[in-house]
This record gives C-alpha cells, sequence and structure tokens, in this order.
C-alpha cells in the first residue's frame, strides 16, 4: 500500500506537542509493516536548526509552484530517502517566506496566532498534493492529522481527483486535538481555490467563518481520532468544542485508535539520558540512580525516602495544572517531592515559580521543552500527574508506565484507555498500573495524591503496579494494524 502522511510537525523536525511524536512513529511503524510511507512536514528551518535537526546539504530536489488566492508561490522540495525499507521517506517543503520563523503556529514576541496562519497552512496543503504530483507518489491513502492539514481531502474531492495518481486515493483524517480548529474568517475562502459554493454549514463553513478542521471531517473517507474513548466523548456537547453535530451524522466512519509510542526512543534499557538504564527486572536497581541524577540537576533534596511527583506538560488549564496550583499548598504538607517541566500560561507558570521560592529542596520547576531532562523525570520520578481536563490521548501516561514511574491520571480520553486504577480487585489480579480519578476538583487531585503517597509506603503494593506498567504493550505495532484497516476501509469505501 501507498501511504502518504501529511503533518504539520513531527519529531525531531519540529514539535509542539504529541501531534509530533505521532507523525514521527507512526510511519515508522506502516514501514515496518511493509508499506511505501512518505512523510511531508513544512520546513521550519529555524526552529529545526534550534533542535539541532538540520537536513544534510544533499537533500535538496526539485521545485513545485503552489497557487495560494491570487499569489503563485515557489518551493524547494527536501528529500530524504528511507534509511531503510523499515523506514518512511521525508519531504521537507521549504518555503522561507512562510514557514522559516521563530514559531511554528505562534509568534513567540507576541504570544499570539500568525495572522498568515490560514495562507501558511493553505500553501502546505496544496504543497502536498503538488508533491505528489511532481514525485508520482500515486498514494493509495492520503493520511492527514488536525486542521492544518484538513483541506487536503477537499481538495483531493473537489480538484485533484481528475489528475494523474489521485483516481482511486482515500483520504484519512486523525483529529488529535478537537480544541484546534483552524477557523479562520470567510474572506480567507478565496485562499483555497476551492469555489464559494463549498462555504456553507454542511461543509467547510462553521459560525460564518472558514473551519479547516471540519473540512477535512467531511471531505474525508474515513475520520480517526486517537483514542476509542475520545472518540465517543467528542459525540457530546461537553467534548466536541462545538463540531460534535458534525461528527454524529458522520459516526459511521468515525473510529478511535489509541497511540503508541516509539520504543525506540521511550526505552529504560537504552535511553542515553538515564544515569543507569533498566528493565522490568532490574527497575528497583536502575531508578534510584535515576531519581539521584534528577534531584541533583533540579537542585532538589537527595533523599530515597519520599515519593517524588513529576509533571511534563503544557502548563495550561486543559492539563490541570490549574488544579495543581490550587491543591499545592496543602499537597505539600505531605512529606513529598514535586519537579515540573513545562511552558504556557504565564500565570500558572509564576504560580509554581513561587512554590520553588516558599517549598526550596521540595519543588522545582524549569520552564521551557528540554528532551533529555523529559526522559530524565520519566526515569527519575515516582509519580506522574496528569489530571487533564481532556485529554485526547496523552502519551505521558504512557511513557511513564514504560519507565515504571506511576501515573495519577483523570479518566477522559486517551487516559482512560490506558491506565487501570488500583482498586483492590485490580491490585488482586495484578492489573493495576495507575490511579485514576472523575471529578475535575482539586478536591479530587489531592485525594488522590494522598492516596499515592499512603500506596508509596506500601512496597509491595507500589512495586506490583510499577511492574504491571512496565510490562504493558504500547507499542505502534497494534497501533499501525488497526490504521492498516481503517486504510483498507477507506480504499474500499472509494
Amino acid at each position: 500500500m501507498k501511504i502518504v502522511l501529511a503533518s504539520s510537525e513531527a519529531v525531531p523536525w519540529s514539535k509542539t506537542g504529541g501531534l509530533a511524536d505521532v507523525s514521527a512513529a507512526l510511519p515508522k511503524a506502516l514501514a515496518a509493516l511493509g508499506h511505501d510511507v512518505t512523510l511531508i512536514l513544512p520546513h521550519y528551518s529555524a526552529v529545526s536548526a534550534a533542535r539541532g535537526a538540520t537536513p544534510p546539504a544533499d537533500c535538496a530536489g526539485p521545485e513545485i509552484d503552489v497557487q495560494v488566492g491570487d499569489t503563485r508561490l515557489t518551493a524547494r522540495l527536501l528529500i530524504l530517502p528511507a534509511e531503510s525499507p523499515a523506514h518512511p521517506t521525508v519531504i521537507l517543503v521549504d518555503q522561507p517566506e512562510l514557514f522559516d520563523r521563530q514559531g511554528m503556529y505562534v509568534d513567540p514576541e507576541t504570544g499570539k496566532d500568525y495572522p498568515d496562519n490560514c495562507r501558511r497552512f493553505v500553501f502546505f496543503s496544496r504543497a502536498v498534493m503538488e508533491t505528489c504530483l511532481k514525485l508520482q507518489l500515486d498514494p493509495d491513502v492520503l493520511h492527514v492529522n488536525d486542521w492544518q492539514t484538513g483541506l487536503i481531502p477537499a481538495l483531493l474531492q473537489a480538484e485533484y481527483r481528475w489528475k494523474p495518481g489521485f483516481s482511486n486515493t482515500a483520504s484519512v483524517i486523525t483529529l488529535h486535538n478537537l480544541a484546534f480548529h483552524g477557523s479562520f474568517w470567510h474572506f480567507d475562502m478565496p485562499l483555497t481555490g476551492l469555489d464559494w459554493h463549498y462555504f456553507n454549514y454542511r461543509q467547510m463553513e462553521a459560525w460564518g467563518n472558514l473551519n479547516l478542521l471540519k473540512t477535512g471531517i467531511v471531505f474525508s473517507d474515513h475520520i480517526t481520532t486517537v483514542s476509542p474513548t475520545y472518540a465517543a466523548e467528542i459525540q457530546t456537547a461537553e467534548f466536541g468544542c462545538g463540531l460534535h453535530p458534525v461528527l454524529v451524522e458522520h459516526s459511521s466512519r468515525l473510529t478511535g485508535i489509541l497511540n503508541g509510542i516509539d520504543p525506540e526512543v521511550w526505552n529504560p534499557e537504552t535511553d542515553p539520558a538515564l544515569a543507569q538504564n533498566y528493565s522490568v527486572e532490574t527497575v528497583h536497581q536502575g531508578k534510584p540512580a535515576c531519581r539521584r541524577q534528577l534531584q541533583q540537576k533540579l537542585g532538589l533534596n537527595q533523599t530515597a525516602e519520599v515519593p517524588l511527583f513529576s509533571m511534563i506538560s503544557r502548563l495550561t488549564d486543559q492539563k490541570g495544572v490549574d488544579l495543581l496550583c490550587e491543591c499545592l499548598d496543602e499537597a505539600l504538607k505531605l512529606d513529598m517531592q514535586l519537579a515540573v517541566l513545562g511552558t504556557g500560561d504565564r500565570e500558572l507558570e509564576a504560580a509554581l515559580v513561587a512554590a520553588t521560592r516558599q517549598y526550596s529542596g521540595r519543588v522545582a520547576v524549569v520552564i521551557g521543552y528540554d528532551e533529555e531532562l523529559a526522559h530524565q523525570i520519566e526515569a527519575g520520578a515516582d509519580i506522574f500527574l496528569m489530571p487533564s481536563r481532556f485529554e485526547p490521548c496523552g502519551l505521558n501516561q504512557m511513557y511513564s508506565q514504560r519507565y515504571g514511574t506511576v501515573p495519577i491520571v483523570r479518566s477522559v480520553g486517551g487516559l482512560a484507555d490506558s491506565v487501570v486504577d488500583a482498586s483492590p480487585n485490580a491490585l488482586e489480579d495484578g492489573t493495576a498500573t495507575g490511579l485514576v480519578f472523575s471529578d475535575y476538583s482539586s478536591e479530587a487531585l489531592l485525594s488522590q495524591i494522598r492516596r499515592a503517597v499512603r500506596l508509596y509506603h506500601d512496597r509491595e503494593r507500589w512495586h506490583q503496579l510499577m511492574d504491571a506498567g512496565m510490562r504493558k504493550d504500547f507499542s505502534w505495532t497494534r497501533s499501525a494494524r488497526e490504521y492498516q484497516t481503517v486504510y483498507e476501509k477507506a480504499i474500499a469505501a472509494r
């Protein structure tokens, strides 16, 4: 099967969230199943350089011309051939005017979205189609992700269906986070190059605006989202972010597939960032060394007697950081430590940083993102906090279990699908891997923190939780097989 995946970010080239991890790992897993896979990304040259991921000098390929509204833009394709048959080909679309910026979607100087984001990602969507034509990729499936590539299924149906290589192409869109719509004022519609008759409430319009996520949902042959629970949640008013009627209407072609994790990147047995590597058999020897490394690096008190809680997250209300800030003083009356890594809402950042001054040696906060430190936190911490308001899938709760770090999660989206609560029955049968709660409140979170501290001091039960989590299969092979089934359905529907 020839599969072209289009995404606005993927590690190591670019990253703002879990989309980048998925966009890197899924193509590899599909290629390992024997498919011919190409991943197409924008080339954010400044962002890639800052991440140490500059493409090699000899990767320059042909140019493509792309019409956006009344402007014709030229881009260079940077082609990185597959390292082996079990890896995808990666193509970076290099258009400096649109993508050579310090931020990917948001101007870091103003903290606001770039005002030409619609133009930028209409360009990228059309560039994907022109790349397929130029390189004769002839895809069986075009797999797009979130609003940034939501125009592609519409372009396929309305404009490219009769061009070479697209007559039997099926389209699949994955919704990673329904909170981001790609909603732009209606006068941006001409940028798409599609006729105004598509701007109606059943296709590309929502609340008077051009909505690129809705466009992808309506025009695609199949819709996936990143966990079975989230697939059900987004068909409700609470989680549907205003698009739930559209998703209910198209529910017959909606599938929830739980994301996996990349075992080459997130593996405590081989992770180069760790002070000592370990497996499920040696975790109780290796993890203490990682804990000491983390405490020393963050300036926390060097002690092995108290549980070390952690959080790696965008610091926003969506991630439940407001709940942590509300209950932090009460939580720290317990004998515990806390390490936080992330960036986001300025008020939440300030509240967490203030706690480091009040609780010196017990609370450490790093504002920003540091990939190496993220690995060290997963390995060195005992407990991972993920009390999200909503969470389409989440990856850190899977990383945590892989590293023997017990997650505390709220029962939403992929968190509900990937963590088994330490109920008496689950502890008895050995399936428990974490602590799960339902109410979105600081009192509920505080209750779980207290529960975790009690369990931590019951070493037999705690080791059982760690071991069960480390033995779970979160590999992408499982998820990739489910995507393969979806692709087959989409092709059959075509």
